[in-house]
């Protein structure tokens, strides 16, 4: 018999139930060849190590969070849960096909169904759902680094971002884009790729129409909103919405330039910018324009590149009616204003 667990009181008055499934009873697990040992499934006639991780999503839906294994039908996934948790899940009543390990992860994912977020940042009074989400940004703040690299001097903030970065000593890019046949270090990073084909933004601001691939971008978007900027340059007295950008701006002062080409001597302060220049070394231009066919090593060309043919100026001054097809040219021409006030002052 399934045991219910009512956590009402552990979540505020969260109505879901936790189920502790017994997996061995419920969806024994059936090992398939692969695992016997024996040939892996073929997909009309390609093996499924062979498929992209697109397609292979497509062929089998269901994945598992601990190690990443595909299945074509959930309770497959179940019974393949059982060989990490040694027989027993806990299932959210809310989202159906939602499993935790423990009863204490299963707490924590409520708190995403009420909204509540008990813990708060004593430095910027951003609160989260759990206090490990609190201790991950408290680092933002402190600088500090716990995951260290044992093949070079790089720290990280996260266990995940020091996995993603090992790879890069390995040259192991096990993950090919379908589209364009770009390899990456880690499936996030081909998942996040994958959205510049398909056009799919998956946040979206709860405050406006605008939607971002990247969930970073939606936060530091939803703070203009508020228009708190509780990051200030030591140097200049800029502030800005999120501390990423003022760590980025304070190379302006000190000239750091972290992300160094491995095939010549130039550096560059975003990694955005060395990728770009990467692609100098190999003249791969991947991206086309669709009006007149000129190529680019980078989509963010691409797309500036497009506004001559639609005619579109993104960039508005505040204080006057100009338009710009470029940020950079926006901030030159702000300076206008600001110069004629110093003059007039």
């Amino acid at each position: 018999m399934d045991l219910l667990y009512n956590i009402k009181n552990e979540v505020m008055d969260a109505s879901y139930e936790a189920k502790n499934v017994s997996l061995a009873n419920t969806f024994p697990h059936q090992p398939n060849k692969d695992e016997q040992g024996g040939a892996r499934r073929d997909f009309g006639g390609v093996k499924e190590e062979e498929l992209p991780i697109d397609k292979l999503m497509q062929k089998k839906p269901y994945l598992c969070s601990i190690c990443g294994k595909a299945f074509i039908r959930n309770e497959d996934l179940i019974g393949h849960m059982s060989k990490h948790t040694g027989g027993g899940l806990c299932q959210c009543g809310l989202c159906e096909g939602a499993f935790f390990t423990g009863i204490s992860y299963l707490i924590k994912h409520g708190k995403t169904h009420t909204g509540e977020k008990p813990y708060q940042c004593s430095q910027c009074n951003m609160n989260f759902f759990h206090n490990s989400l609190l201790i991950r940004h408290m680092r933002k703040h402190t600088g500090e680094k716990p995951y260290q690299c044992s093949q070079c001097d790089k720290a990280f903030t996260r266990n995940s971002n020091l996995i993603k970065h090992v790879k890069t000593h390995t040259g192991e890019k096990p993950y090919q884009c379908s589209q364009c046949n770009m390899n990456f270090f880690h499936n996030s990073l081909l998942i996040r790729h994958m959205r510049k084909h398909t056009g799919e933004k998956p946040y979206q601001c709860s405050q406006c129409d605008k939607a971002f691939t990247r969930n970073s971008n939606l936060i530091k978007h939803v703070e203009t909103h508020t228009g708190e900027k509780p990051y200030q340059c030591s140097q200049c007295n800029m502030n800005f919405f999120h501390n990423s950008l003022l760590i980025r701006h304070m190379r302006k002062h000190t000239g750091e330039k972290p992300y160094q080409c491995s095939q010549c001597d130039k550096a560059f302060t975003r990694n955005s910018n060395l990728i770009k220049h990467g692609k100098t070394h190999t003249g791969e231009k991947t991206y086309q324009c669709s009006q007149c066919n000129m190529n680019f090593f980078h989509n963010s060309l691409l797309i500036r590149h497009m506004r001559k043919h639609t005619g579109e100026k993104p960039y508005q001054c505040s204080q006057c009616d100009k338009a710009f097809t470029r940020n950079s040219n926006l901030i030159k021409h702000v300076q206008t204003h600001t110069a004629h006030c110093s003059r007039r002052g």
